[in-house]
């Protein structure tokens, strides 16, 4: 697996840690899931992963309620507080990447998402993930 994929794995489940538990800092909640993943899979921590990791888990919590808006705004019929946290914090970091990631294309950016949320969540998540993140590719004008 890219560092990439494993770095956007780890900050989603920052991310719902943070949901979860928000007393917890980023830093906790990255290495919480670094550790538990560590557990499961004995792999290493890839530096870029790592890296990846952490700007996306801090540009997301910086930037929450801007996406938060965004979520909203193209999201037809669901308020955010009803989302599921994974579809919730899937979107944010597809968002944060769609908005402050001119390098990353607008393509492997859904991509990655639609799989984190095969991977993390329900089977309607996928479908609703690339819909909704579409819709505010577009209004971002991202190409």
């Amino acid at each position: 697996m890219g560092a990439r994929r494993t770095g956007r794995e780890r900050a989603l489940q920052a991310l719902y840690q943070l949901e979860m538990t928000p007393s917890s800092s980023a830093l906790d909640a990255l290495e919480s899931a670094w550790t538990a993943s560590e557990e499961k899979e004995s792999a290493k921590r890839d530096p870029d992963a790592v890296r990846f990791a952490r700007e996306l888990v801090e540009g997301v919590q910086s930037h929450r309620a801007e996406i938060d808006r965004l979520i909203e705004a193209h999201s037809h019929n669901w308020r955010l507080d009803r989302m599921s946290r994974i579809d919730r914090n899937v979107l944010r970091v597809g968002i944060f990447e769609l908005k402050y990631r001119p390098d990353i294309p607008r393509k492997v950016t859904i991509n990655e998402a639609v799989e984190l949320g095969k991977n993390f969540g329900t089977e309607e998540s996928s479908a609703f993930v690339n819909g909704l993140l579409d819709r505010v590719a577009v209004a971002l004008n991202k190409a």
